[in-house]
């Protein structure tokens, strides 16, 4: 197995900042993703992303660390189970790498059978049937509602809060699109449970916010946790708190929902397993992103039928995606103009 790879700056529309990036400095205009394509003997070939992220402490630099390590025999099309499992005993962690190389296993393997990725693990896909929100991420209040009046075709919007113009930004895109339904994403930017609470007392009075996720941080007590779902007026999903399948039993305890994420899992296999998890104990379940190309935003697109709800914009928030897979019309997710047939039916432009 020959295994490749390259370091590509996604252009973000817009900066981009969120709750975390606040508190860092700032936000970002540039995404740097890794790329990485495995090839066999037999001219199978797969495609991959990376998309490491500085919450989770990983960069471009750890992903291409972890990559080095890899002895590409360990690898194969044939049994991707024990593909990943060796990966695992590489080190702990380093869940965008091994993303990447779980989604070019398993491009390469429903390539070789000519299958698309959620028929060669049992799934459907519907067309027609999957909307994404969209997100619009921290700002100034006049960017946000020009960037809310620019997504106006999109039938949902997520909203990033957890900066202390919280009311004044929701009231920009309140103001840019009346009614619309609205995710709020206070990426762990509230401090207490009491904070939490009054902000999505105030979010309830809207009357069009479907949910809140992650209100407050990872290491907040589980009691805490427990106290706000009790109270809150609007479900309450978790996503820096849930990373897996491993989370589900603690999280039915602590929220109504959780979004599942490629990189943060680990790849279409662990993501498959943590949304089933989540299903089994009757969480509400939602697919997300990372700032992604449509290499990861198609993988993901192809378990949204484990899905309640999609937040799968990340290549629609930049302006150089070198892949073509999932398409979004009207905000909803469908494959039917995919070129590729097979695979995660991506391919580069």
């Amino acid at each position: 197995m020959n295994l490749t790879l390259r370091r590509f700056d996604l252009a973000l529309r817009h900066r981009w900042a969120i709750a975390t990036d606040l508190n860092q400095g700032g936000g970002k205009s540039l995404y740097p993703v890794v790329f990485v394509e495995l090839a066999d003997a037999q001219g199978r070939q797969g495609l991959g992303e990376a998309s490491p992220s500085s919450q989770y402490q990983e960069t471009h630099a750890t992903v291409v660390a972890f990559l080095g390590r890899v002895d590409t025999r360990q690898l194969s099309f044939e049994d991707i189970p024990a593909s990943m499992a060796y990966l695992d005993t590489l080190a702990a962690g380093n869940f965008p790498a091994k993303c990447a190389l779980n989604l070019a296993l398993l491009d390469g393997a429903a390539r070789a059978v000519g299958q698309p990725v959620h028929k060669f693990l049992g799934l459907g896909f519907r067309e027609g049937v999957h909307p994404t929100s969209f997100t619009i991420g921290i700002d100034t209040p006049e960017m946000m509602s020009a960037k809310t009046r620019e997504a106006i075709a999109m039938p949902v919007l997520k909203l990033k809060l957890g900066s202390p113009n919280d009311r004044e930004n929701f009231s920009a895109v309140r103001g840019a699109a009346p009614g619309k339904p609205i995710r709020v994403d206070a990426n762990a930017g509230w401090t207490a449970k009491e904070e939490a609470l009054r902000n999505i007392e105030w979010l309830a009075a809207d009357g069009h916010i479907q949910f809140v996720e992650q209100p407050m941080a990872v290491n907040m007590p589980e009691a805490d946790w427990i106290w706000l779902k009790q109270r809150s007026p609007l479900p309450i999903f978790a996503d820096e708190s849930y990373q897996g399948a491993a989370d589900a039993e603690r999280c039915a305890q602590c929220f109504h929902g959780v979004n599942v994420k490629l990189v943060k899992t680990g790849g279409i296999s662990a993501g498959k397993a943590a949304l089933e998890a989540a299903r089994a104990r009757q969480l509400k379940t939602m697919l997300g992103c990372m700032i992604e190309s449509s290499t990861l935003i198609s993988a993901s697109a192809h378990l949204a039928e484990l899905t309640d709800h999609l937040d799968l914009d990340g290549n629609l928030l930049i302006t150089n995606d070198p892949y073509t897979g999932v398409e979004c019309t009207g905000g909803i997710l469908g494959f039917q103009g995919a070129t590729e047939p097979a695979g995660l039916r991506v391919r580069s432009r």
